[in-house]
């Protein structure tokens, strides 16, 4: 997760990534969380052109999700962690 510092829209997007993760692939995954502030060569490295984003590396390929994930479930989507037939409940 590429993020600006202590911006809120950054500290929601962490809250609602792990929210996700949690519900839908509970201890199977790992997030890193960089500063684009010190760090901005991993997000030209990367190809993160805004805050806050998600880059999922595996399974590939991978998938960039620009925003604070608010709409979990169109975020779970866009991040290929949930099947788009599946019931999602909000805030699940």
């Amino acid at each position: 997760m590429y993020v600006t510092g202590t911006a809120l829209r950054s500290a929601v997007a962490v809250g609602n990534l792990r929210a996700i993760c949690e519900a839908l692939v509970r201890g199977a995954y790992e997030i890193d969380v960089v500063d684009v502030r010190k760090q901005p060569e991993l997000a030209e490295q990367d190809r993160v052109v805004a805050t806050p984003t998600v880059l999922r590396l595996a399974p590939e390929p991978p998938r960039w999700v620009i925003g604070d994930l608010s709409d979990r479930r169109l975020a779970a989507l866009a991040l290929e962690l949930a099947d788009p037939e599946a019931p999602y409940e909000r805030g699940a």
